[in-house]
């Protein structure tokens, strides 16, 4: 099977936001570049990942005012990670267990050095030859 690290987004593709910018910046960094999640950082440190479930989960249905709302309090954390070497289907079974549309992926040292989503896998299913 495909190892996740053939089909991640790479951390230097990342697009990040610092935790203090406000809910709506954010969203409309993502609406822009046509993204679904974001990651946060602190001081150039990704601390956590934005992801649309949290726009509308932690600041619509809690009423929350989006201009007045940082990032750092709806974000998501820490980010869940799997390992680069294990194969989609193992990523596939950790999104599902953990009800998680991202995953972050780890090197043999723990950092994070790429992201895979929902999105992702489901590119790599549906380019599998037919039988």
């Amino acid at each position: 099977m495909v190892p996740v690290k053939s089909f991640m987004v790479p951390a230097e593709k990342f697009i990040t936001i610092d935790r203090d910018v406000n809910v709506r910046q954010a969203a409309e960094i993502m609406r822009g570049s046509g993204i679904g999640s974001i990651f946060v950082s602190r001081e150039g440190k990704i601390i956590g990942i934005l992801t649309d479930t949290d726009l509308v989960r932690r600041l619509v249905a809690a009423g929350l005012d989006s201009t007045k709302t940082t990032v750092e309090q709806i974000m998501s954390a820490p980010i869940l990670t799997i390992e680069e070497n294990k194969t989609l289907l193992d990523a596939n079974d950790l999104m599902a267990k953990a009800h998680v549309r991202h995953l972050g992926i780890s090197n043999q040292a723990g950092d994070l050095v790429g992201m895979i989503s929902v999105r992702d896998l489901v590119v790599f299913l549906t380019n599998l030859p037919r039988k």
